[in-house]
């Protein structure tokens, strides 16, 4: 009788205890439009009187409303990314909805393993929010400017939930960026 050794399935193919692998949730999620923003705050200098802070920015699809009063949103970051780490020290940040567009600034703000957001930020039309100093994209479709008022851990992720202190549209009847089955997608 031949005896055959079963291959261990890829580490994301196995299902966690309750049967759903990293696989089948991802596509399944990947189905779910979403719209696309640029989450952004400024990292104060690291001393008083310094050189001037950095501002740093990350693309989300994990952004939603929340409550109308008071006005709250909520955004989803990776823990222990970059934004992460920021916002558990600056409570004040921005979005920015992109407008179809502003593809690039998605993708640009979107990549792995950048080492600074300088370069980034350096051609893009932007003003410094008055309440939050985060910059807000010129040509987005709404940006807002939020206070953290909690944070929650949930698995490999943080939930952000501010509280909107402004709200405005720079560019409103432009076309809305979308993320679907993981590509940025123009609606229409």
């Amino acid at each position: 009788m031949l005896k055959t050794t079963p291959v261990p399935a890829p580490p994301s193919a196995n299902p966690h205890a309750e049967g759903v692998s990293n696989d089948e949730f991802r596509a399944a999620m990947s189905r779910l439009a979403a719209g696309v923003c640029l989450i952004t705050a400024h990292e104060p200098p690291l001393t008083a009187g310094g050189p001037r802070g950095e501002d740093v920015g990350m693309t989300a699809t994990a952004f939603l409303s929340v409550s109308l009063d008071p006005p709250l949103v909520l955004v989803s970051l990776r823990e222990g990314s970059r934004m992460d780490d920021l916002l558990a020290e600056q409570p004040l940040w921005a979005v920015s909805v992109l407008a179809d567009h502003q593809l690039q600034t998605a993708g640009r703000f979107a990549m792995k393993g950048r080492i600074s957001d300088r370069l980034l930020f350096a051609d893009l039309p932007y003003e410094r929010g008055e309440a939050s100093g985060a910059p807000l994209l010129s040509g987005a479709l709404a940006t807002l400017e939020c206070r953290t008022e909690k944070r929650i851990e949930a698995g490999d992720h943080t939930l952000v939930i501010g509280r909107v202190l402004t709200a405005s549209l720079p560019s409103p009847d432009s076309s809305p960026l979308t993320y679907f089955r993981g590509r940025y997608r123009h609606l229409g």
